[in-house]
């Protein structure tokens, strides 16, 4: 399956715990000021690639113990994601992903579009909310402002309501 993408990242310790693979996707709707991948926001740049070469990228070091899809926006392109976590998910991956919407918003939308709601189901991690300038710290785990939460969504789901991970 085709997936437009701005670029990956291996073995990155900064997008989420452990050692990671990232994938930057293209395109976002919410065009936060100050956001650190402006260059993601053009639904029409990056470039196209398959998403069983990307599996082969994320799955060659097996040093890796995760999997991070950030942006751009990754739910806009949540079937193409679904299909690649899902593969990663059996194999053992740690799966985090951001979000410019709220897990409360993620769920609304996953009510309308399945592939939303099945990317959702397979996340470990959901940095949720769009980055505020003016909320802006350096201090922040994993994260760039204070209104971005951290998500532990299979916790999330089973009890009906945001639950902030702990320990990560």
């Amino acid at each position: 399956m085709e997936i437009r993408i701005a670029g990956t990242v291996s073995e990155s310790i900064v997008d989420g715990p452990g050692l990671r693979y990232v994938v930057f996707t293209q395109g976002c709707p919410h065009n936060c000021e100050g956001c650190q991948n402006p260059e993601t926001h053009d639904f029409s740049g990056g470039k196209c690639v398959d998403t069983d070469d990307l599996y082969k990228e994320c799955t060659e070091d097996p040093l890796q113990e995760g999997v991070t899809f950030s942006g751009g926006e990754p739910f806009c392109q949540a079937k193409a994601l679904y299909e690649l976590g899902k593969r990663l998910k059996n194999d053992g991956y740690h799966l985090m992903c951001y979000s410019g919407w709220t897990f409360e918003e993620l769920q609304k939308k996953g009510e309308k579009e399945e592939f939303v709601k099945k990317l959702l189901e397979i996340t470990d991690i959901l940095v949720d909310g769009r980055f505020m300038i003016e909320k802006r710290s350096l201090s922040l785990k994993f994260r760039g402002s204070e209104n971005q939460r951290l998500i532990d969504v299979q916790k999330s789901l089973k009890e009906g309501h945001a639950v902030l991970a702990e320990n990560i």
